[in-house]
């Protein structure tokens, strides 16, 4: 019994506890989750046990995952119906399922979250793979282009991103003043500031959706198109100002 409290503690230390087997080389028996209880009595590592069995099952539910707050939630979400604005029930964080991008990135597709673009000499390559974006990807921009076209191509890059950023650094404002309202509402003779916090949530919703217009923008093509976005980006943010 102690050498096999000794092994499925350090598998377990080591998130090498699911479908782990019996130390003998020979035998492919798997340890039960009832003999892993009888066998390890500290409370810490079968809870760790336990967080390995639930994240081993969600990897393995495809229409399961967590979600991707980077601030840290262990929410786990159900994939099936939930559409672009389907919040998570913990923490409200809206996530993309298609991509590994952290967050939900509507208008921008994918595609365009994934796609960098060198400023120097405007070679495009995927970030998650690192590849060229062409053949494989789409939309390859020639690094042999006119020294013209692209000193053109990087200003519009950086008006692009100064946009981006700006309403990114918006949210980040928004979202400030909303936790300085919650606590203020909390104190005692205080009325009612909820019409202020939903103002906040509007305020930080339009702002992301702003940021990824940026995206959407600077990647498309179709120039018809983008007139109607430009055009209803341009509405959005004065009504995002006065707000």
């Amino acid at each position: 019994q102690p050498c096999w409290s000794e092994y499925l503690t350090t598998r377990i230390e080591q998130n090498m506890v699911v479908n782990c087997t019996c130390p003998i080389s020979e035998c492919r028996a798997q340890p039960t989750t009832a003999f892993i209880y009888s066998i390890v009595s500290s409370e810490d590592i079968i809870a760790k046990y336990e967080k390995a069995l639930l994240r081993g099952y969600v990897e393995c539910c495809s229409n399961l995952t967590w979600c991707t707050n980077p601030q840290g939630c262990d929410q786990i979400l159900l994939k099936d119906g939930l559409g672009y604005g389907a919040a998570c029930s913990k923490c409200s964080w809206i996530s993309c399922f298609n991509c590994n991008f952290p967050e939900a990135h509507y208008p921008a597709s994918c595609s365009h979250i994934s796609h960098m673009t060198c400023a120097k000499c405007n070679h495009g390559f995927c970030w998650r793979c690192l590849k060229p974006w062409r053949p494989t990807h789409k939309d390859y921009y020639n690094c042999s282009a006119m020294v013209s076209k692209a000193a053109w191509q990087e200003k519009r890059f950086q008006d692009y991103n100064e946009r981006c950023t700006f309403h990114h650094h918006a949210r980040e404002f928004a979202i400030s003043l909303r936790n300085k309202i919650s606590s203020i509402s909390e104190m005692p003779k205080i009325r009612t500031l909820t019409f202020v916090l939903d103002a906040c949530k509007v305020l930080e919703q339009a702002r992301k959706v702003l940021a990824y217009s940026c995206v959407y923008g600077y990647y498309n093509q179709d120039t018809e198109s983008m007139d109607i976005v430009e055009q209803q980006t341009e509405s959005l943010e004065l009504h995002t100002n006065a707000l």
